[in-house]
């Protein structure tokens, strides 16, 4: 859920070319701020595949090695004014039926560019997932476009984030259903 200062309507835009240099000045500074723990800063989410319509929030995931953890973890990121979220859902998450650990940390209050880290286990199921949804979306403009379309028509009718999350999640099994075979098809791999 969003802190106080975060709460907005949903809203679905076109694609910015922005959020991709968004994308790399947080990623300097998250790398920079986490050194060795970062094993990688990855552009996930809506925002990192061109041409796709997105709520206007940059999603990076950190891969680090093993679960993540928040002694480790908070304190550098929490000097640059990143919040650990508190809800449940943001301490672990199931991808292909595997409950993975995660952390999420929202940007820091007034931040200009507004954004969620996820903060993963490098290899687990739930980073790869991620980083399949993007790949998938950037490979097929078809799904990309519908996936466009069906985000843009739920915003319109559902303005409420938490809502807007809970009906697109079985949608999301269905577009992740369709990229599984394209991986497989595809050979493709994680990077």
């Amino acid at each position: 859920m969003p802190f106080p200062d975060e709460v907005a309507p949903v809203e679905v835009v076109p694609y910015r070319a922005g959020w991709a240099t968004g994308f790399t000045r947080l990623a300097v500074e998250l790398g920079g701020a986490l050194g060795p723990l970062a094993l990688a800063v990855d552009h996930v989410g809506s925002t990192s595949v061109p041409g796709l319509a997105a709520k206007d929030c940059v999603d990076l995931q950190i891969r680090v090695a093993g679960p993540p953890q928040p002694a480790t973890l908070v304190p550098p990121l929490a000097a640059l004014g990143y919040r650990l979220r508190p809800e449940p859902w943001n301490r672990s998450e199931t991808a292909n039926g595997t409950v993975c650990p995660k952390l999420v940390f929202a940007p820091p209050v007034g931040a200009a560019v507004r954004r969620n880290v996820h903060v993963r286990a490098h290899g687990g199921p739930n980073a790869r997932f991620a980083l399949l949804f993007r790949d998938f979306l950037r490979a097929d403009a078809e799904a990309r476009d519908a996936w466009g379309a069906f985000k843009t028509r739920l915003s319109m009718s559902v303005s409420d984030l938490a809502d807007y999350g809970q009906i697109k999640a079985p949608a999301t099994v269905v577009l992740m259903r369709a990229a599984e075979r394209w991986a497989a098809t595809t050979g493709w791999r994680e990077s």
